[in-house]
């Protein structure tokens, strides 16, 4: 009796011990606890798309300013009374046109009586010289009155230009600005009168990275946009870029010329310029597709059923896609959905989609 006792506990240990190895062999575990990797888990489920070349050209953004293909602001020379103006605001002159007279009247007193010694002195010079052919006057006494002659010309020639000065004229056909002075007032060198724009084409200049400057050159087709009018592009070219880049901001300076024949841009606007290079062919896929990590760029290739990472390189950006500089090549398929389950080395199961 009292061995049968000693043995019912071994018994029910022995019993326990059986259960627990059974639980174990069910839960996948192996002898030493650790998880097995039992397989039961399946591929996983991505969305693909192969990866093809495609059409494409480099494009660049960038915000230009308007300016008027020639832009003055009239002055006068000296300090004077307008006696008269012969143009309206904002309306177009021509070429030479008066736009403002100043008081003359000394002036033109003063070639008045320049050109009267003028005609003096050469009457005078005439009559020299036929005397100086009889030898009855000498050669310096000759050569004394046509000095004098000279100097009466050139007094003439002064008068004439203070005269001219007396009025303002249209260096160039254009339009007028606002006018900024009234009949009879005094104006003083440097005081603007009026500005004057020849706005039937304007110079568009802007700032772009100095990375781009192999990308910008002469010719290369601009398109413009302004707030001012919403779905309106204007097109221009690229007609010179500046010789020096700024030290400081790393920046260049391009110009652009851009036909204004309606007058619709002034200059002073700000514009939105998209410059687009040459097509040539791209491998372009979707942004989805991208795993940035540690400031690199991946995707995952599917090859054999499996999920390779791999590093690329991108080269530009389009609406939704990227333009790819290295990395890939076309006919691959990478994975475009379900990214975030994915490991390196995982099986997949491939669901594809249209090409692009």
């Amino acid at each position: 009796m009292l061995a049968r006792g000693r043995l019912a506990p071994v018994l029910l240990l022995l019993t326990l011990a059986a259960c627990s190895g059974g639980e174990g062999g069910a839960s996948g575990k192996d002898g030493q606890g650790n998880k097995s990797g039992g397989g039961s888990k399946g591929p996983v489920a991505v969305v693909t798309a192969t990866v093809a070349a495609r059409e494409t050209s480099d494009s660049v953004e960038a915000l230009g300013t308007a300016r008027a293909a020639e832009a003055v602001d009239l002055t006068p020379k000296t300090a004077n009374l307008v006696t008269a103006i012969h143009f309206r605001e904002g309306a177009r002159v021509a070429r030479g046109a008066v736009l403002v007279e100043m008081d003359s009247a000394q002036v033109r007193a003063d070639l008045a009586a320049a050109e009267a010694a003028q005609t003096e002195s050469r009457s005078q010079y005439h009559r020299s010289r036929e005397l100086a052919t009889a030898r009855v006057l000498s050669a310096a006494q000759l050569e004394q009155i046509e000095a004098t002659l000279k100097a009466n010309e050139a007094r003439v020639a002064s008068a004439r230009a203070r005269l001219e000065d007396t009025i303002i004229r249209a260096p160039f056909a254009g339009r007028t600005g606002l006018r900024r002075v009234s009949l009879g007032a005094l104006v003083t060198p440097g005081m603007v009168i009026t500005t004057l724009d020849d706005t039937s084409s304007l110079r568009l200049d802007f700032t772009l990275p100095e990375a781009l400057l192999g990308a910008v050159h002469a010719g290369l087709a601009v398109e413009a946009g302004s707030i001012a009018w919403p779905g309106r592009t204007f097109r221009a070219k690229v007609e010179s870029v500046d010789s020096r880049v700024d030290p400081v901001t790393r920046s260049f300076t391009a110009r652009a010329r851009l036909a204004n024949a309606d007058e619709a841009l002034k200059p002073g606007m700000l514009l939105t310029l998209h410059l687009s290079g040459p097509s040539a062919a791209a491998l372009i896929i979707p942004e989805q597709a991208l795993v940035p990590e540690q400031g690199e760029l991946y995707v995952y290739v599917v090859k054999a059923g499996k999920a390779e990472k791999r590093r690329i390189t991108l080269r530009g950006r389009l609406p939704g896609e990227v333009v790819v500089g290295s990395g890939l090549t076309a006919g691959e398929k990478i994975v475009t959905e379900g990214t975030l389950r994915l490991r390196p080395g995982a099986p997949v199961r491939e669901t594809p989609v249209a090409a692009r």
